[in-house]
């Protein structure tokens, strides 16, 4: 299943998450950076562990990077039931 997570982040950021025009044209990135959380998902998806992925991006601190997978984890999971439920 291929999801827009820019429509998914619609309406719903919280701590590590951020959807803003202006940067990287609203596509939801882990705040403070302009490193996309579908970036980091797909990371993830390769194989790479947290560690790993920490030492590509530094500069995040690993309990942001954690927290915003979390959030990304957390938000889809909510919409996905939110829309089974409403279909029901």
């Amino acid at each position: 299943m291929n999801f827009d997570l820019v429509k998914v982040y619609n309406g719903t950021m919280k701590k590590y998450i951020i959807s803003d025009p202006q940067i990287m044209g609203g596509a939801p990135v882990i705040k403070g950076t302009r490193i996309p959380i579908d970036v980091i998902l797909h990371r993830l998806k390769e194989g790479n562990s947290l560690k790993a992925i920490h030492k590509l991006y530094p500069w995040i601190a690993l309990d942001k990077l954690s927290g915003a997978i979390e959030e990304a984890i957390e938000t889809i999971t909510s919409r996905l039931h939110a829309k089974k439920v409403s279909q029901a």
